[in-house]
């Protein structure tokens, strides 16, 4: 009976112990059921991961952080299992990143496709820690906010010159003118209302004015049509046959033909008519000289001159 009691209290003792590793594996995230690999990444930052951070594989669950201690120069060493299942390259990189919009944090397996061997039991990963939301909005916000403030900057000295030009006799200067426009507009209103008012009452003459345009228009096309009919095919054909005349003539006065030809080529008629005019010169020179040669009234004889031929 007392044997069987002491085998009852040991049987009670190990089922407790493994209750016991059992709740404080399944604690820190470790499936004592399944079997896996530990590997180590080492960090500057590990961004508020936890133990029992889940690991993924292309955002597979495949094992969790376990342990999280300080290393070299404050660094932090990340001990973390992945199942055995799941077989990647020594130069795979466990990057950290973030696992939603309101935070949270993973630790994610990049395989990396080369020919390299396959991590094994204890092996130190390549680390990263992906850029979170928040940094990415400081990313881009930040050379936005340097650029609003130098359009502000910017803005603050152009209304600052704007200011100084825009002085009190300037603005004085600028309302008068703008009143003058103001004025010139109206007169264009009233102008515009006596225009119409013009084209309102003398309708009919206009419309009358218009239509008599219209007639003559009609009229001078049709005269232009009665003329390209009629007289400009027989004037041109007058024109052609003068054109032709003048050309035959124009011809035969090149070849030498009639007396044109020899007025222009033959110089004998202009010496005779030259030899002509000089006699006709010396005959006046006489009779101005002898008149009574000539005429013969004279009671008394006198002696004629002789008659003596100009030289030029």
């Amino acid at each position: 009976m007392k044997n069987k009691n002491e085998i009852k209290t040991g049987i009670l003792v190990v089922i407790g112990i493994g209750l016991f590793i059992f709740g404080f594996s399944y604690l820190k995230s470790n499936d004592i059921f399944v079997s896996d690999r530990t590997f180590y990444a080492v960090y500057e930052d590990v961004e508020g991961v936890v133990n029992g951070t889940p690991v993924t594989v292309n955002g597979f669950p495949v094992g969790n952080i376990q342990d999280i201690s300080f290393f070299k120069n404050n660094s932090l060493l990340v001990k973390f299992r992945v199942e055995n299942d799941i077989k990647f390259s020594i130069n795979s990189i466990a990057q950290i990143y973030e696992t939603g919009l309101i935070g949270g944090k993973a630790l994610a397996i990049i395989p990396a496709n080369d020919n390299s061997r396959v991590a094994v039991y204890n092996d130190t990963l390549s680390s990263s820690v992906a850029p979170g939301l928040t940094e990415l909005v400081n990313d881009k916000l930040t050379p936005l906010q340097e650029n609003i403030e130098s359009m502000i900057v910017n803005a603050n000295k152009v209304l600052d010159k704007v200011n100084s030009i825009f002085d009190d006799p300037t603005r004085a200067n600028l309302r008068t003118s703008v009143s003058d426009f103001s004025e010139t507009i109206r007169d264009l209103k009233e102008t515009s209302v006596m225009i119409k008012s013009v084209m309102k009452s003398n309708k009919l003459s206009i419309d009358q004015t218009i239509s008599n345009v219209l007639d003559i228009s009609k009229d001078l096309s049709e005269i232009s049509k009665t003329i390209n009919q009629s007289e400009l095919s027989t004037t041109m054909k007058n024109f052609k046959n003068s054109s032709e005349g003048l050309s035959r003539v124009l011809n035969n006065i090149n070849d030498g033909n009639g007396t044109i030809s020899k007025l222009i080529d033959n110089d004998s008629l202009f010496q005779n008519l030259n030899d002509a005019s000089k006699s006709i010169d010396l005959l006046i020179e006489d009779i101005r000289l002898n008149p009574k040669r000539y005429i013969h009234f004279s009671v008394f004889g006198k002696k004629n001159k002789p008659v003596q031929a100009k030289t030029k």
